[in-house]
């Protein structure tokens, strides 16, 4: 009886503790991301008073976005999110102080000048530096340190968001495939919808969409076989764009010129590309997103059917010249744009699978199945769940052991029919088609040979 008292006091003050740490944190994240996407505000509301496009200033803007980030702050360059998950597997969450203001600043250039970036991985990594500063200042061990540096992911992504549930579970979900922390669950549900509550208490405003396709589950068998298609589809788009910002990033790496020289020709290129595929790709395309998800299609932004195939080369252009900002708006953008293409290729539901799409690629480029369907709900409605469950999940398993990522650990295997030798992230992760997955494909074709003649 006493062990058991001394157990349930010891858990008792364990949680408590959490719950008192983690508020305080989200509320303090959810204020520094307020002024962040403030800020993010004005500077799209001063683009009225140029005399021309912002993007012909994207050129200038890459140029000073690199000086920025290589003089005062190498850590915040990218796309944010990739850098703090790094820092919590290899630093134990120790992330520079300077990473803030600089990440900050860089990011709302870029945007500004017409970058194609998002902002949830500055606002994640702003989190995640503000939770970092704050347990150095009180001097908190090393494993306390990391898990409050979870929690300002989760806050950072909530705030940004505005999806408390989906952003605290992403800030977890996101650091291992095939493994959730269950021991920073409670703290960083707690940091998010702190976080998320004082960004709205601030005036922050959140879009959702109602997407109310029935009352209750009516079994269609012709719309769940195309909603599996659709799973496929996405699988296939979220490789397409993982694979091709990392090959973009690489190429454009090599090319072996002065750095300021060559985000100053990133930047040219894409206002040059531009006048082929109109300037439609530049920025958050937000307003884009919004409309493809009305059932009326004649309140829809006609799309050319290569628009994510564009977003994603202007996505990856930025990036790779040194632009600083996230990488989830513009797949947000890439999986409603594929989303509704697919719907006009089958002749229905074009709405239902934009939606579909905007939450399946974000699950297979980032490998956050539970977040992304939770944040299906959050965003669409409880109407959309079942149909994004199955879209997601295939859209999971299709897109690989590859991810938008490249310092998440890697813990599970799509297929049974593979062996992987887990690195020390999915970068250096490696499939072995030599051994065991050669005799597991040669028994399967066995069983399949057994069975026809069967």
């Amino acid at each position: 009886m006493k062990k058991h008292f001394i157990e349930q006091s010891l858990i008792f003050f364990s949680v408590t503790k959490w719950v008192l740490l983690s508020s305080s944190i989200g509320v303090i994240i959810g204020a520094i991301v307020t002024f962040f996407l403030n800020t993010i505000h004005k500077s799209e509301e001063a683009k009225e008073f140029l005399p021309f496009e912002s993007y012909y200033l994207l050129p200038i803007g890459l140029v000073i976005t690199v000086y920025l980030v290589r003089t005062f702050a190498p850590n915040a360059t990218g796309h944010g999110t990739e850098k703090v998950i790094e820092a919590v597997h290899r630093r134990d969450g120790k992330i520079d102080v300077a990473v803030i203001p600089v990440k900050l600043v860089a990011t709302v250039i870029t945007m500004f000048t017409g970058g194609s970036v998002g902002k949830e991985g500055p606002g994640a990594q702003i989190g995640a530096g503000a939770a970092s500063f704050i347990s150095q200042i009180f001097k908190f061990s090393a494993k306390d340190r990391k898990k409050l540096v979870i929690c300002g992911i989760s806050a950072g992504f909530a705030s940004v968001f505005g999806t408390p549930i989906s952003g605290a579970i992403f800030g977890v979900e996101v650091l291992i495939v095939g493994i959730i922390m269950y021991d920073v669950l409670l703290p960083s549900f707690i940091a998010g919808f702190a976080a998320y509550t004082t960004s709205k208490l601030l005036g922050v405003h959140y879009y959702y969409y109602s997407m109310e396709f029935y009352n209750g589950f009516n079994f269609d068998p012709v719309l769940i076989a195309e909603v599996i298609l659709a799973g496929l589809f996405f699988g296939l788009v979220s490789d397409f764009m993982v694979t091709f910002l990392r090959r973009s990033e690489m190429t454009i790496k090599k090319i072996k010129i002065n750095v300021y020289l060559k985000a100053f020709l990133g930047g040219t290129f894409l206002v040059l590309l531009s006048f082929l595929v109109v300037d439609k790709y530049f920025g958050l395309g937000l307003d884009t997103i919004s409309t493809l998800f009305y059932s009326d299609q004649n309140l829809v932004e006609q799309l050319p059917w290569y628009a994510f195939i564009a977003k994603t080369v202007f996505t990856s252009v930025t990036l790779g010249a040194g632009g600083s900002g996230g990488v989830i708006t513009p797949i947000f953008y890439v999986g409603a744009s594929s989303g509704h293409l697919f719907g006009t290729l089958i002749g229905d539901h074009i709405g239902l699978f934009a939606a579909l799409g905007f939450v399946s690629v974000l699950a297979g480029a980032t490998n956050a199945p539970i977040a992304a369907t939770i944040m299906a709900v959050e965003l669409f409605g409880v109407d959309i769940a079942q149909y994004a469950a199955i879209s997601v999940v295939i859209s999971f398993l299709i897109t690989g052991h590859r991810s938008v990522f490249q310092s998440q650990i890697l813990k599970m295997s799509k297929s049974d029919m593979l062996n992987i030798e887990f690195g020390e992230n999915i970068d250096q992760s490696n499939i072995d088609l030599s051994v065991k997955s050669k005799a597991k494909v040669e028994n399967f074709k066995k069983k399949m040979n057994w069975s026809t003649e069967k």
